[in-house]
């Protein structure tokens, strides 16, 4: 099976964590890896030496789109110097570049793994106009139903990877046929405290994940935002894993995961994209509508500690 990472590497750590678990999953080539919202290839560049870690350096990785671009609602910022054990260089190909990686992928067959802001995929289709309408494209994003009871009771305005650049995401959704893994469902999953142990016995990827979850713990406490305030979460969280999730969904993972087939609308109000159910479009989407959260970050953390 074929695969291509467009990741925003770099920032929050589940990105990482989806990554690490990507290298482990059996029968799965890496064609490609593009990030996005990038400053100066520093994402490149975190990934690159992450792909290093693993001992996967041949694996191809393109500097996608820069924050200079005045894309990004916000500033897109990345990880400093705790986070990582020495000093990292950023890539400087060209954008072109990152996208002739994009749509290499596509013609190949591979499965487009989504985790960042859209931008890059934006731009492949103006490049290269209709491509993504061809392109197995798995998603990342999305807020169609609310939060369950029990997790956080976020709105429409934290859905990071959608509303962070809402031209580019309105565009690739009405221009493609996604499968979407939205956030009020990834909120489900967790990184926890006690699993740090076996990661920091496992491998160097590990190790490193390991040691960005305790900077990360101690700079957003999740634990005392979450942990203690919603039910169905362990107290003792990190982080999300957002990333992680989509990745396994769209290399098949299905245990507890329940689809829909939604017929959707996107309307831009007040500078925010709205997802709405609207019986009359003649778009549907694929749409993750409940996981087993708790099965699922089990998982993960199997998966990445697997020995191969």
């Amino acid at each position: 099976m074929k695969v291509h990472l467009d990741t925003d590497l770099g920032g929050d750590i589940d990105d990482l964590c989806a990554l690490a678990m990507l290298l482990k999953w059996p029968k799965t080539e890496i064609t490609g890896i593009t990030t996005v919202a990038d400053d100066r290839g520093i994402r490149a560049g975190f990934t690159r030496y992450a792909l290093k870690l693993a001992g996967k350096s041949d694996i191809p990785i393109k500097a996608g789109a820069d924050v200079s671009l005045g894309r990004y609602r916000v500033r897109c910022g990345y990880q400093d110097k705790r986070y990582w054990p020495e000093a990292i260089e950023g890539a400087d190909n060209l954008l072109d570049e990152a996208l002739a990686l994009l749509k290499e992928s596509i013609t190949e067959g591979a499965i487009i793994i989504g985790i960042g802001p859209f931008t890059n995929l934006y731009l492949l289709d103006k490049k290269y106009l209709g491509i993504l309408r061809k392109a197995k494209l798995f998603l990342m994003g999305g807020y169609i139903y609310p939060p369950r009871s029990g997790y956080p009771q976020w709105g429409h305005n934290y859905d990071f990877n959608i509303q962070v650049d809402v031209e580019a995401a309105k565009y690739v959704l009405e221009n493609s046929s996604p499968t979407l893994v939205p956030l009020t469902v990834t909120i489900e999953t967790f990184l926890r405290q006690v699993y740090l142990k076996r990661l920091k016995q496992s491998d160097g990827l590990n190790r490193l994940i390991a040691k960005q979850a305790g900077i990360f713990a101690d700079e957003e406490k999740m634990a005392e935002k979450y942990g203690l305030t919603c039910l169905k979460l362990p107290r003792d969280i990190i982080n999300f894993q957002h990333d992680p999730l989509a990745a396994a969904i769209a290399l098949g993972w299905r245990d507890g995961v329940e689809f829909e087939k939604l017929p959707l609308c996107f309307d831009v109000q007040n500078g925010w994209l709205k997802e709405r159910i609207d019986k009359s479009s003649r778009r549907f989407y694929r749409v993750v509508t409940a996981i087993d959260g708790e099965k699922f970050s089990r998982f993960w953390l199997e998966k990445v500690t697997a020995k191969t």
